[in-house]
């Protein structure tokens, strides 16, 4: 995995995570045990520290970066998904920033909240804790639910249960040239959360 180091700052990436072999990771980065950085996933620490803490995801294609001097910080259990970027923002414990959402610089999202889908947050927007998130400017459309919290935490354990998946099983192969008789599906317990 292409893993860069600028100036003087080496990524440090807790044993216990995984980092797909396309993602790359650059700088001033630090990431927790339990993550997970998925294909395409660029992690840019060259102007300001990206910390992403423990049980955290950062999906296919994300990108993560921050003005010089600015942090980009993603607390515990933080949930990014697919083509979002974060822009030298905080996310309190527990978020969830859905596909394609773009969150700005000095951004607070609280704890507990999403971001919907392609909804823009503006710069120095804060927001507080199990807001829900909509929209391009981004406003609070109500609070999160109990449900979506589970919804979203148990998410969330899946890409934590991913990653370790991922450390196991996942390689590099030739692909056959023919589907095998009685081609096995993904067994949904292999990957479900434990409860």
């Amino acid at each position: 995995m292409p893993i860069y180091a600028i100036d003087q700052h080496i990524p440090v990436v807790h044993a216990d995570s995984f980092i797909h072999p396309s993602a790359e990771i650059i700088g001033d980065v630090i990431i927790e045990a339990g993550c997970y950085i998925g294909p395409n996933a660029v992690i840019r620490g060259d102007f300001g520290r990206i910390l992403i803490q423990k049980n955290s995801n950062v999906q296919d294609t994300c990108v993560i970066h921050s003005f010089p001097g600015g942090d980009c910080i993603l607390k515990p259990n933080s949930h990014v998904g697919h083509g979002a970027v974060l822009h030298g923002c905080t996310l309190e414990p527990d978020c969830l920033i859905g596909m394609n959402a773009v969150v700005m610089d000095n951004c607070i999202i609280g704890a507990e909240s999403i971001v919907a889908a392609s909804s823009f947050v503006k710069a120095n927007s804060e927001f507080a804790p199990r807001s829900l998130i909509v929209g391009t400017p981004a406003k609070v459309l109500r609070t999160v639910s109990d449900k979506e919290l589970i919804w979203k935490q148990s998410g969330t354990a899946q890409y934590v249960n991913l990653a370790q998946r991922c450390k196991q099983s996942l390689r590099e192969v030739t692909p056959l040239t023919a589907v095998e008789t009685d081609r096995p599906r993904f067994n949904q317990s292999s990957y479900r959360p434990k409860s």
